[in-house]
């Protein structure tokens, strides 16, 4: 078993927590990753209305007494969703966690600290991980620029980003981008992170509810099957290489803005890839962590192999590299 700050401080058995996945995060997944050991998560902008999340949550706990999350995804837009009140929803229901994304957490721990629940605040940066620590949060993911979705505009990796949240952090760091099995999860935890959290390699789970024709393309995937979209806007995004990514790279290369693409990147579009596995649909999200996926268990199976992998990978791999001197 594999004890850090955040198995210890979020009650769950093993130091993985499932990042939001938006048209995927259900309370069924969140259920089978907490079942599974892990800390599960419902995508709260996935389902339409807050009456819709409160089903979804309810789902989670009639399948799992184990405690869970609920991403709250904000940001700025002209039409925004009703914030308040899946926010309300969640502490209506007792969420025990809550993971923030998209903007500074500070205007909100007020609300959560009052309800009790525990905060995982996603940063991908430095300087916004110390100021989600300043307001209060429990936990800061930092996302490397490896991870799918929006790893933000410095192109930092992990290998640095990790270490660095580390040394300055106080508070428990969770490794994001990159991450899919034990050798990876023994490598956060020797950067001095106390967990990791994975989107991508959730995907290819049995109990993820989409195609198995897209869990097998990212089985299929390597490193290089990703582009990064929205670099002249300022909004990178990693998303999966098919013909729909291709065309939205070559025309903002060419000088297009977002309204020359806006139909190319709509929700539904991606959407329909994950219901049908028509692959080329819409845009789609998965990170470089293909290249280290090779089936689909179920979420149990996949926890259990992690941390098996990686206390072997501490214990033994590691240990024995360390030459005693033998005395004279």
């Amino acid at each position: 078993m594999l004890v850090t700050r955040f198995t210890r401080h979020f009650g769950v058995e093993a130091p993985i927590m499932q990042g939001g996945m938006q048209w995927i995060g259900t309370g069924a997944l969140a259920a089978a990753v907490s079942n599974a050991g892990g800390l599960g998560t419902i995508t709260a902008l996935t389902f339409p209305t807050p009456a819709a999340l409160r089903e979804q949550i309810e789902i989670c706990r009639h399948q799992t007494d184990k405690p869970f999350a609920v991403n709250l995804t904000s940001l700025p837009s002209i039409n925004p969703p009703p914030y308040d009140e899946y926010r309300a929803v969640m502490i209506d229901a007792g969420v025990p966690v809550v993971e923030t994304s998209g903007s500074n957490p500070a205007e909100f721990m007020p609300i959560y600290r009052d309800a009790g629940i525990k905060v995982v605040h996603k940063a991908t940066s430095i300087r916004h991980a110390l100021k989600a620590e300043e307001a209060g949060v429990d936990a800061v993911a930092i996302i490397g620029f490896e991870a799918a979705g929006h790893p933000g505009e410095l192109d930092v990796p992990g290998l640095v980003l990790i270490r660095e949240a580390a040394r300055k952090l106080s508070i428990p760091v969770l490794a994001a981008g990159g991450f899919a099995d034990g050798e990876g999860l023994a490598a956060a935890l020797s950067l001095g992170a106390e967990g990791i959290l994975m989107a991508t390699r959730f995907m290819a789970t049995v109990e993820t509810p989409i195609s198995d024709t897209v869990k097998r393309a990212i089985v299929a995937g390597n490193e290089l099957n990703t582009n990064l979209i929205f670099r002249s806007l300022n909004n990178t995004a990693r998303v999966v290489k098919n013909t729909v990514s291709d065309e939205v790279v070559k025309i903002l290369k060419n000088g297009g803005d977002f309204e020359s693409v806006r139909e190319l990147v709509a929700g539904r579009r991606g959407r329909t890839v994950y219901e049908t596995g028509d692959l080329d649909a819409g845009i789609w999200w998965a990170g470089i962590s293909q290249a280290l996926i090779d089936d689909v268990p179920t979420c149990r199976e996949l926890v259990e192999h992690i941390v098996g992998d990686a206390e072997w990978v501490i214990q033994q791999r590691l240990s024995s590299m360390i030459s005693v001197p033998v005395a004279s």
